[in-house]
Parts: structure tokens; C-alpha cells; sequence
């Protein structure tokens, strides 16, 4: 594997600076509306999966 250059004015690093206390709430508030979304759709198709079965 080669060593490849990093690209100007894009930095590459790995190390993440902390979340201060605003931006962690919209992540967590973003986080729920994303897990509602999902349930929403798991239940829907669950109750479409049984009616299909039961015809």
C-alpha cells in the first residue's frame, strides 16, 4: 500500500474536536425524529406483513 499526499486545504485527520452542549441537543433531537421515522415504518410494515398472511 502507498503512502498518498493529502490534498490541499482538505484535512484528513482522524481526531474529532468535542460537541458542545447546543449541537449535542440537535443530535439527539435529530436522532429521535430519525428512530420515530423508522419505527413508524417497521410497525407498518409488520401489520402489512400480517394482513397479507391471514388472506
Amino acid at each position: 500500500m502507498a503512502i498518498i499526499k493529502e490534498p490541499k486545504n482538505i484535512d484528513l485527520s482522524t481526531k474529532s474536536e468535542p460537541w458542545n452542549e447546543n449541537e449535542l441537543a440537535d443530535f439527539r433531537k435529530l436522532m429521535e425524529e430519525i428512530r420515530s421515522k423508522t419505527k413508524s415504518k417497521k410497525l407498518s410494515n409488520i401489520v402489512t406483513k400480517q394482513k397479507v398472511r391471514k388472506t
